[in-house]
């Protein structure tokens, strides 16, 4: 990395509004001007920073932008409980009942202190306001096969039992499995029957009958048709997700990501038939909102939610990720392990970290279509993408990748020195944090 390219972006970061307090935010609503859907990310799954901020802009989207709702990387059946909250149609007391729902490992990921007072603060806002201008919260996510089922079978139950006992009838097909991997497993050796036609009958039949289903209670019924859709939805592509995923010939990304954007465009179909406006922010992480097409991701055919919205959506969406140099981070040690308090290694050479450290500014934001901006930052270089589990002993190779950022977002923000969030149940793990390591090891 040139000296000329740190120097200049180091003009851009120390004139940039985060650096200072008056408005830090609003060269970034300017930048999203008239777009319908925003994608904003974060480099990791337990950073405090990248969820505060990316709440802070949400608000700003929701106050003065008029967006209707934020779809995160959730399952449905989750995220539509906090949904039922924060627009006083549940049955929860506040926002941490409602967050209860995210029982499936990472819990932190939504069960947090960051979400819970963006939660709280949504409940809030929607309080004061007619339905039809209410902000939703949904997930696009489809891991909640058993939960889904369950959601599609309890709305049927009210308002068509004989439907009901034929979806319980199709379901049965998945009464002996407890882990849908399992279940991919076993109908990968044969050992297992497959319930696609199961799954995609129930879908089919729901479908067959909405129009009877949406006469039942005006808007309320509208909602009530559309969420138990979405299950089924869920349902079915769960059911492919986890049958495929282990065939090396099938992109379980690929199934996920375009599960995840055509959940997106349902909703904003939904909205622009319910509510005043149709506008939407999704919270993701940075793999999943920045356009893949800028990355090494597609190289092997894969693609995100950034790429198929950049190509759906044009200049309507606005895609914001983030980056940081060192800190701590919520994150486990395995898939399904407990959380722990995990220091970030400092961004290593080549990578768009190091590059955003050097400049000596602490906290910025960077337009990626300014000339100057888009001509320091080019690359390739590496970008840093921690998820729910973090592994510094192999840095490079668990958690680097090459990208162009300013093909990937249009604004990105770098926080040079973040912590972790704060779960809301802490474990013994996190609250002990890790010891500082020494460099170089062995010293």
């Amino acid at each position: 990395m040139s000296t000329v390219a740190v120097a200049s972006l180091r003009d851009c970061a120390a004139a940039d509004a985060l650096a200072h307090a008056e408005d830090p935010y609003a060269a970034i609503i300017e930048r999203v001007g008239n777009a319908s859907v925003v994608l904003i990310g974060e480099a990791s799954h337990g950073t405090h920073e990248f969820y505060q901020e990316r709440a802070e802009i949400t608000r700003r989207l929701i106050e003065q932008k008029g967006f209707a709702a934020v779809a995160v990387e959730a399952d449905w059946p989750d995220a539509l409980r906090v949904n039922r909250y924060v627009t006083g149609t549940g049955t929860d007391a506040d926002a941490a009942e409602a967050l209860a729902g995210f029982k499936r490992f990472p819990t932190w990921m939504w069960r947090n202190a960051d979400v819970l007072d963006f939660v709280g603060w949504l409940r809030e806002f929607n309080d004061s306001r007619p339905h039809r201008r209410h902000v939703g919260f949904y997930g696009l996510d489809l891991y909640s096969l058993q939960a889904s089922i369950e959601e599609v079978v309890r709305y049927l139950e009210r308002v068509d039992p004989a439907a009901a006992a034929r979806a319980r009838q199709h379901y049965s097909c998945f009464d002996s499995v407890t882990d849908p991997t399992q279940y991919g497993h076993g109908v990968a050796l044969g050992m297992t029957a497959s319930c696609r036609d199961d799954v995609v009958q129930t879908l089919l039949e729901l479908r067959r009958r909405s129009q009877a289903y949406l006469h039942l209670d005006g808007v309320v019924a509208a909602d009530e048709y559309f969420y138990a859709e979405q299950n089924a939805r869920v349902a079915r592509a769960a059911e492919e997700y986890y049958r495929t995923m282990i065939d090396r010939h099938v992109s379980s990304w690929n199934l996920r990501d375009g599960h995840m954007f055509e959940t997106l465009e349902a909703l904003e179909t939904h909205l622009g038939r319910h509510r005043e406006t149709k506008k939407i922010v999704v919270w993701a992480h940075n793999s999943h909102v920045g356009n893949a097409a800028a990355t090494e991701l597609s190289a092997t055919g894969e693609f995100n939610i950034g790429e198929l919205s950049r190509h759906r959506y044009g200049t309507q969406a606005a895609l914001i990720g983030f980056t940081t140099y060192r800190g701590t981070v919520s994150a486990a040690s395995d898939w399904g392990a407990p959380v722990e308090r995990k220091t970030v290694r400092p961004g290593i050479a080549g990578s768009y970290e190091e590059l955003f450290h050097r400049t000596g500014v602490p906290r910025f934001s960077l337009m990626l279509d300014d000339p100057a901006v888009r001509a320091a930052c080019e690359g390739p270089l590496l970008e840093r993408a921690i998820g729910v589990v973090y592994r510094p002993q192999t840095e490079r190779q668990s958690h680097y990748f090459t990208s162009r950022l300013p093909r990937q977002f249009d604004i990105v923000i770098h926080i040079d020195h973040t912590r972790a969030v704060e779960p809301l149940e802490r474990t013994a793990a996190w609250e002990k944090g890790e010891v500082a390591e020494t460099f170089p090891t062995g010293l």
